[in-house]
């Protein structure tokens, strides 16, 4: 098993070209290049090929050809959310439409001021879900992985307007103060649950059939802090239509010996993991994890 590298994929030049078109034409034409993009990737990207290959090969199970289908499926899904992402950060005039399923529980968090972590995963676009968390009323907090190309993460600072606060994990881990007072202030934390740098301390546990690691920190956290937990997601549903999905809150508390603790953090692995498998036998080709996931050689 491979750890993330903690890079995205792409070039300022790409990024600049698809911004442009979405600000001048909108995303039917974007969305027309961005196939021959995906095919691009389709034929010369062989890591993430095989590794998206084995998901649906190996872990879903389907035909072979249809495997393959779904692998460019997958890169052609990726693209639309990313352009997707840009639109509506950016304030293009792009219209998306949007149904809140748990959107309560959410508001509950936000109006009985307990706060909250929303953990999410590479799975779908849950930055498409900003439209709900701004009617939260509330400060939300988004931890994000500082791992863009400094001139791609500029470029795009310049273009994206945030309605929230990022808390940028950072070699220094001055990250974990912002964390700790977004908590202790009873305000919206989001972050992912579904990646780690090598090096980080992590949780194994069965991720459709097969042993798999996620990182130690979203479930550290919900469990020290005690605030209410849900899992939730943002799947697209059509060119532009969203479905937001987050669970009833729950509460895992910090528990007093090593042996409890430790049971507590592959309780809420599990729980987890069990809502990933949920969505990704709905929504297979939006899974966007292109390393090597599960643990094998």
């Amino acid at each position: 098993m491979t750890s993330w590298k903690g890079q995205s994929r792409g070039n300022i030049l790409g990024y600049k070209i698809f911004v442009t078109l979405l600000k001048y034409a909108g995303l039917r034409p974007a969305y027309f290049i961005l196939r021959f993009v995906a095919f691009y990737y389709f034929l010369f990207a062989p890591s993430s090929f095989r590794n998206t290959f084995h998901l649906y090969r190996n872990k879903l199970k389907l035909g072979f050809f249809r495997s393959l289908a779904n692998v460019y499926r997958n890169y052609f899904s990726f693209g639309q959310v990313l352009l997707d992402r840009t639109a509506v950060m950016a304030g293009f005039q792009t219209r998306f439409t949007f149904n809140f399923e748990g959107e309560e529980y959410l508001r509950e968090m936000a109006g009985n001021k307990t706060g909250g972590l929303l953990i999410s995963g590479h799975l779908g676009n849950f930055e498409m879900a900003g439209h709900l968390l701004e009617r939260l009323n509330t400060r939300v907090n988004i931890i994000m992985l500082d791992a863009e190309h400094q001139q791609i993460r500029k470029y795009l600072t310049s273009v994206i307007h945030k309605s929230y606060n990022i808390i940028a994990i950072r070699e220094d881990n001055s990250h974990i103060y912002e964390i700790s007072r977004a908590l202790e202030s009873r305000e919206i934390l989001c972050m992912h649950g579904d990646r780690f740098i090598e090096g980080s301390k992590v949780l194994k546990s069965v991720f459709l059939g097969e042993l798999a690691a996620f990182p130690s920190g979203p479930f550290y956290l919900a469990m020290k802090y005690g605030v209410p937990v849900s899992f939730v997601f943002a799947m697209k549903e059509g060119k532009s239509h969203y479905h937001f999905f987050a669970t009833p809150p729950r509460y895992y508390m910090q528990q007093a010996s090593p042996g409890k603790r430790d049971e507590m953090l592959m309780t809420i692995v599990r729980d987890y993991i069990h809502e990933m498998e949920i969505k990704l036998r709905l929504y297979p080709t939006q899974w966007f994890n292109y390393y090597n996931f599960w643990d094998r050689q």
